[in-house]
């Protein structure tokens, strides 16, 4: 069976030059997130597995869960889901939509992870050393992972910068091991 990223690349592009021609990539956005949500409730995804759930009962599933949140274009979209059978790769095509709609607006996402809270002032300063490096607007995602023991990590697609005092003190060991 092909990965769910291959059978989700198609689905999310189509909703992508919709979306961008209609100037709704917002719009979509949401109502992607939205159906990655529903896929993703336990009772969603065995009825989506179900051969005795006609694909037409559970784009209905779909849409009912979310009326009033989704326009026409994206109800055929989870129709047309349905009735090729990947429902199951909402989550992926998501994700997919999400990074061409961020290179269409010049957008980075950056995952962040400190050994401690950060402030405000500490983010904006760490947001703009990234902005000025990536020469893009940079969107974060910030958790804490005390095991860091002190300093920063963070990833920006597949480069990642560890700055963190785990990291250099692995590098210390492996430095005095040789």
């Amino acid at each position: 069976m092909a990965e769910p990223s291959t059978i989700a690349r198609p689905y999310a592009e189509a909703a992508f030059r919709l979306a961008d021609a209609q100037g709704k990539l917002g719009e979509w956005s949401v109502a992607l997130a939205n159906l990655a949500a529903v896929a993703s409730d336990a009772r969603v995804r065995a009825s989506i597995g179900n051969p005795e759930v006609s694909p037409a009962k559970v784009a209905g599933m779909f849409i009912s869960v979310l009326s009033g949140k989704l326009t026409g274009e994206t109800e055929n979209f989870v129709r047309v889901l349905a009735g090729n059978g990947r429902l199951e790769v909402l989550a992926e095509i998501r994700a997919q939509y999400e990074a061409l709609k961020n290179e269409r607006e010049g957008v980075v996402e950056a995952e962040i992870t400190t050994a401690f809270e950060m402030d405000q002032a500490q983010l904006a300063d760490l947001v703009s050393r990234l902005e000025k490096k990536t020469g893009r607007r940079v969107k974060t995602r910030v958790s804490v992972d005390k095991s860091l023991i002190g300093g920063v990590k963070i990833a920006i697609g597949d480069k990642v910068i560890d700055g963190s005092a785990r990291a250099q003190l692995a590098a210390l060991e492996t430095a005095v091991k040789e």
